[in-house]
């Protein structure tokens, strides 16, 4: 901060200098006035110098602090970020002490607390807590532990290192090492290596002369050994020993030692000893966990020594027995570890190294079991276990088995592995199968979810359903197959043959029941690839009627399907009937509508011919009433004649004997008769205006070639139809002209018109008899109409006129064809 602010300062008093040097510079006196003028001039000037001082002094103060302030945050930040470096470092070490098989403990300080790391199991096998390594007195001998405390007494104080081995209260040999580190004082412990087979197949007699060479060897065997004294008192038995002792239940952790061995059977040994001279093998001995096993008994100084060893077994062990098993293992797929009894892999496949991602040289150098496991949990390859250590034990105890075990682990990465584990040989280790069934599961799920849906869907049907398999069993069914056949449903559910379900129907339906089931098994449990489909319907003995269907199925299976057609029956058989009785009575109407059609027809000729005569006055003369009552009976009549003529028509046509007479005409006389038709039907009466009928005939026309009588009714009921729905005097035109080889009909009035919705519905019958704004009528000339243009191959098209008014379009073929006549639609 001071350098910073020297440069201000120096500045500040630059410019007072400046400011005394001012009247020199210039050439005022250099007297006393001189010097009176510079006070005088230095007393003005103070002030304002004093604060530009201080201002300049504020800001560079101010930079300087900002300045300040960016450095110390940077300089936080980076320590943050080493310090987050540091901790993950720092876990990491403590994640790998904590892995190495041994034991690890630091003072930092003279008189602090130690931390210990590692997996204490390897020095002390029944410790609970880390703390125990410390407390050397309860796992050392009472000579080692003494000198192992001074050693670390002189580590700690002195900085002094040190190397030496000490022997445990159970016989194992424990390599103990002291270092100075820094400030810190370091303890490492691990087990003493021997070059002795861990299965006690290679150990010699003449290796362990006393009893403390005897004990420091059969720590590290994997087979149970004890030490006895020269008086026979067994004094020692090593962590095998121990377990088979507990096993055996004659022995619980911190009790005494106990015998594994009945008295006589100790006295037959120490006997057989004894006439051996110095080492003997006693063969057949049995006993959990140990199999078929020998007895070696040898002399040390001191007192005697024995262990048991796997009988049969020869000086390579376990991986000899592996020989003639390595080349299969080696050539699965499947990934497969041995280890052998000490928990050591002594073979492994190439499966097994890439399904866990291992080094195979790392797996090469034959490691324990329990660091593969720790490793694999490092890399997040074990099953998530809030227990890792209780999870690990349980996993193994599977040296221990005597049968195959098999469980599932679900990986944190998704797979799914079904581990087998199996005794690997009768000198114990495990062989470990490892099968991915990830994708099994997955197909699994899908298969069964797809069954289900299966299920659910065929449960829906009304139908009931059941799958046959090529052996007769019922593969599938649904509800519905057992309320149809009266069936438990717990009973298809155990996938009987069918010919226990026909056992069954048999009590449901005593009459018939087994007889219909056995008919169709004939269908269902038939191999033959080519035999076809079948259906049918049963009736059966309770009145129901069941159709059924079976088909065979792509995978040889076979589906019989059964619906209760009884209803359905009944309704098909209702409604035949009914349509038969429909039939007949409309039969009956066309007979009665033609025999009573022909017997009006000869009165109503005779009122015609009546009517005539009045109106043509032979009779005598008419009033003007008369004659217009004469002209309301001569158009009625006629338009009776007409009504009674379609009557006729349609019930000829409907009875499919409607023929047309085809000859050639000229347009121009259809026309006209056609006019005077409707001319006398629509004649004015009483006052009334007469119909305004307009013909238009181009002169090209061609001769027609139809029904002539035909032809001038429709014009007729087109004509009328249009007078019918026009207002008094309105105009109604016929249009005639060719074109194409067709001669078309146009009839146009200036009535309401027609809307859109009863344009399809104006040429059925009786539809035209009342539509809004218009006369009624009886509704059958358009139907006429329709009829005969149909039966001459031609259209008619209706549409509304603009502004008002309706046209309708009727095309006929100039030139007639045979084949284009039949029947009206």
């Amino acid at each position: 901060m001071g350098k910073g602010i020297q440069p201000v300062s120096y500045r500040i008093e630059k410019g007072l200098h400046a400011l005394l040097a001012a009247p020199a510079v210039l050439g005022l006196p250099s007297s006393a006035q001189a010097a009176s003028f510079q006070s005088a001039q230095l007393a003005g000037t103070a002030p304002t110098a004093i604060a530009l001082g201080a201002v300049a002094f504020g800001v560079a103060a101010t930079f300087l602090a900002i300045r300040y302030r960016r450095q110390t945050e940077e300089i936080r930040k980076t320590a943050d970020s080493s310090i987050l470096e540091l901790r993950a470092a720092l876990d990491e070490f403590e994640t790998v002490l904590a892995g190495m098989p041994e034991v690890t403990v630091i003072w930092h300080e003279p008189g602090g607390e130690p931390r210990v790391f590692g997996r204490i199991a390897e020095v002390l096998p029944l410790a609970k807590q880390a703390r125990s390594v410390l407390d050397l007195a309860s796992w050392l001998d009472d000579a080692d532990a003494n000198a192992l405390a001074r050693r670390l007494a002189e580590l700690r104080v002195e900085g002094k290192g040190f190397d030496l081995t000490v022997t445990s209260r159970d016989g194992r040999s424990v390599r103990a090492a002291g270092r100075v580190l820094g400030a810190a004082a370091v303890l490492r412990l691990r087990m003493a290596k021997a070059g002795l087979a861990g299965s006690g197949d290679n150990l010699k007699p003449e290796d362990m002369a006393d009893i403390g060479s005897a004990k420091a060897i059969f720590g590290l065997l994997s087979k149970p050994a004890w030490i006895r004294d020269a008086n026979g008192r067994l004094v020692y038995g090593n962590p095998a020993y121990l377990h088979l002792a507990r096993t055996l239940g004659k022995w619980e952790p911190g009790g005494e030692l106990c015998e594994i061995f009945d008295a006589p059977a100790r006295a037959r040994h120490m006997a057989a000893l004894e006439k051996a001279g110095g080492t003997v093998v006693i063969g057949g001995i049995k006993l959990p966990e140990s199999g078929l096993s020998d007895i070696v008994m040898f002399t040390v100084d001191g007192g005697t020594a024995g262990y048991l060893r796997t009988q049969g077994t020869t000086a390579s062990g376990d991986s000899a027995n592996l020989g003639h098993l390595a080349g299969i293992i080696d050539a699965l797929a499947t990934p497969v570890a041995v280890f052998d009894a000490r928990r050591q892999l002594i073979h492994f496949n190439r499966a097994y190294a890439k399904l866990w991602d291992l080094d195979p040289e790392w797996l090469r150098s034959g490691p324990d079991e329990r660091a593969v496991l720790d490793r694999l949990r490092t890399q997040d390859q074990l099953p998530n276990e809030a227990d890792y250590r209780a999870w690990r034990s349980a996993h193994l105890s599977a040296y221990s088995l005597s049968a195959p075990r098999e469980e599932s682990w679900y990986l944190p990465d998704g797979r799914t592995l079904n581990v087998i584990a199996a005794p690997a040989s009768a000198n114990g280790g495990v062989i470990y199968l490892f099968e991915d069934i990830t994708e099994r599961l997955a197909l699994e799920t899908r298969y069964n979810a797809l069954i289900q849906v299966q299920r659910e869907t065929i449960n829906a049907l009304s139908e009931g359903v059941a799958v046959f398999g090529t052996n007769g069993r019922l593969r599938l069914s649904n509800t519905q197959l057992s309320a149809l056949w009266k069936l438990p449903i717990n009973e298809l559910g155990r996938n009987p043959h069918i010919d226990q379900i026909a056992e069954a129907c048999a009590s449901s339906l005593p009459e018939d029941g087994a007889r219909i089931w056995r008919d169709l098994k004939r269908s269902i449990v038939d191999l033959d690839p080519s035999r076809p489909d079948s259906s049918g319907r049963l009736e059966r003995s309770d009145g129901r009627l069941v159709d059924y269907a079976i088909v065979r199925l792509p995978d040889g299976q076979t589906m019989a399907t059964f619906v209760d057609v009884t209803e359905l029956a009944n309704y098909q058989r209702i409604l035949k009937e009914r349509n038969d009785a429909l039939i007949t009575a409309d039969r009956l109407k066309d007979a009665f509508v033609q025999n009573v059609s022909y017997e009006f027809r000869s009165p109503l000729t005779n009122i015609i011919g009546f009517a005539d005569l009045l109106a043509s006055g032979e009779a005598g003369p008419l009033t003007e009433r008369q004659r217009a009552y004469t002209d309301y009976i001569r158009s009625s009549s006629t338009a009776l004649g007409v009504l009674i003529d379609n009557i006729l028509d349609l019930a000829t046509v409907d009875a499919g004997v409607a023929e047309l007479d085809i000859g050639e005409h000229d347009i121009g006389d259809l026309v006209e008769k056609a006019r005077a038709g409707v001319a006398g039907a629509f004649a004015a009466t009483d006052g009334g205006k007469p119909l305004n009928l307009a013909i238009d005939l181009a002169p090209d026309l061609p001769r027609l070639q139809a029904d002539g009588t035909r032809v001038v009714q429709i014009l007729y009921n087109l004509l009328s139809n249009a007078a019918r729905f026009s207002e008094p005097g309105a105009e109604v035109r016929l249009s005639v002209k060719a074109r194409g080889g067709h001669v078309l009909f146009v009839v146009e009035d200036e009535g309401a018109g027609i809307s859109e919705d009863m344009k399809a519905a104006i040429f059925q019958r009786f539809e035209g008899q009342a539509v809004e704004g218009r006369q009624r009528g009886a509704g059958l000339g358009l139907a006429i109409v329709k009829t005969f243009v149909n039966l001459h191959g031609g259209t008619v098209r209706m549409e509304a006129r603009e502004p008002h008014g309706t046209r309708v379009t009727v095309s006929l073929p100039a030139a007639h064809s045979a084949e284009i006549a039949g029947v009206a639609e």
